[in-house]
């Protein structure tokens, strides 16, 4: 079996005409690959396309405010990345000149970068010997070859980090890698493989053993934490109340509306009695229970509602004018049920 050539056939045929695949610019491709960590190719595309309009240049990414580097990836999700993307931008400047680097070994020193990353931008952008393996490879190595290493284990990663640069053809090491990702993405899916047009149907082990369905291998899921938000959405009409997550939580450096936490669900007149005991106001609606999934967690949000401000805020509170809100970066729950109240007429706030 001839694995790089039969996979890179089948791209030249196959392949989707993206745009960060149209440039060798490191800058570019590395910001391609961050937005599209955790993301479909579809929801990430108007994402790219925003993020080199308003910062064409990595010097533009590293002088921006960071305010507005998060308000732009809103709705995007795992804020982390976007201010990774800001740190290593800031390190491109000041640790190699404003010059993106142009090895592996240094690629791999930027905020936010792992292997998989470094080893994407370095091959796509320089065509450097170094195979790529994210969750597409995974898949698509594991059935192929029949593999039953745990992915998520330390053997396993190694393992397959192996395979995969043993198969890497290192004369076009840019071109192999797009292809066997891109193969995992359209025909070696998750849940609906293509087995029946799939170049390796007389090689795949796993289609021979009848393993498909179970490849690859998982040690575990990560259990999931149910948090459960009550947001206090003050507005007069003029103002609302906002703050800024500052812990090293979910959302950090987002804005968010006031809130009341508790690590289980509870009974709505209970809190509605605890609301008007703190604040001395009385909620006019309330909507209850936006669920908000994220990877390891599941958010519950209750939305309080109030015709008026407190006469006390709260020490970390801003009054925010309704004209200036849509300056603040906002956690993706928040928006949504703001979008949800404006198509329903039932409030005041114009964003």
């Amino acid at each position: 079996m001839n694995f790089s050539r039969q996979i890179t056939d089948w791209y030249r045929q196959n392949k989707r005409e993206l745009p960060w695949r149209q440039t060798t610019n490191p800058y570019y491709i590395w910001l391609s690959e961050i937005i599209l960590q955790q993301t479909r190719v579809a929801q990430g595309m108007s994402y790219y396309l925003k993020f080199i309009n308003h910062y064409p240049t990595i010097s533009d990414l590293a002088n921006a405010d960071e305010q507005a580097i998060l308000n732009d990836w809103q709705g995007l999700g795992y804020y982390s990345r976007a201010r990774n993307l800001h740190a290593a931008a800031k390190m491109v400047e000041s640790e190699f000149n404003g010059i993106f680097p142009t090895n592996y070994n240094e690629i791999l020193t930027l905020k936010g970068v792992g292997s998989y990353t470094a080893a994407a931008i370095a091959s796509f952008a320089y065509n450097l010997p170094h195979a790529v393996v994210d969750g597409n490879v995974y898949r698509v190595l594991s059935r192929v070859f029949d593999i039953e290493l745990p992915i998520d284990s330390n053997e396993g990663q190694k393992i397959f980090a192996q395979i995969a640069q043993d198969l890497l053809d290192k004369n076009q090491a840019a071109l192999h890698n797009q292809a066997i990702m891109e193969f995992g993405a359209l025909n070696c899916t998750p849940n609906t493989p293509n087995c029946a047009q799939c170049i390796f149907q007389l090689e795949c082990l796993a289609l021979k053993n009848n393993t498909i369905s179970v490849r690859p291998v998982k040690k575990g899921k990560t259990k999931v934490r149910n948090r459960y938000f009550h947001y206090l959405y003050f507005n007069n009409g003029k103002e609302t109340i906002l703050q800024k997550r500052k812990e090293k939580d979910i959302w950090q450096h987002l804005f968010e509306f006031p809130k009341i936490e508790f690590d289980r669900d509870q009974n709505i007149e209970e809190v509605k009695h605890k609301i008007e005991n703190l604040f001395l106001i009385k909620p006019s609606n309330y909507f209850i229970n936006k669920k908000h999934l994220l990877s390891h967690q599941h958010i519950y949000c209750t939305f309080w509602e109030f015709d008026e401000l407190p006469k006390e805020l709260g020490e970390t509170w801003e009054i925010v004018s309704i004209t200036n809100f849509a300056n603040y970066p906002i956690p993706r729950v928040i928006d949504r049920y703001l979008e949800e109240k404006l198509k329903s007429k039932q409030h005041r706030l114009l964003i």
